[in-house]
């Protein structure tokens, strides 16, 4: 199992709307990819926020990364925040 999670530096300046995220953007990209997702709210910590989305392979998660739903989400980032996110894949072992 892959998972890839995506996580947003806090910061000075860094401006994150969890209710967005969590209603909006997150059920996109489940939906798109058809996926499950965890989401964290930073509480303390270098990340404002985190996501992990489970896919079955790697094959699996380039596959639904090559569809065109994704060039949308990647445009939705902008409603919810300025941050930069970093991205982490990982193999579940």
């Amino acid at each position: 199992m892959i998972r890839v999670s995506v996580l947003y530096p806090a910061g000075d300046g860094i401006t994150f709307d969890h209710d967005y995220y969590k209603n909006t953007h997150v059920p996109m990209c489940t939906e798109a990819w058809n996926v499950g997702a965890e989401i964290d709210k930073g509480v303390n910590g270098p990340y404002v926020a985190a996501v992990h989305l489970f896919f079955e392979s790697m094959d699996a998660m380039q596959s639904a990364m090559a569809t065109p739903k994704t060039a949308d989400i990647m445009a939705d980032v902008a409603n919810y925040t300025n941050a930069t996110p970093v991205m982490q894949i990982a193999e579940i072992v």
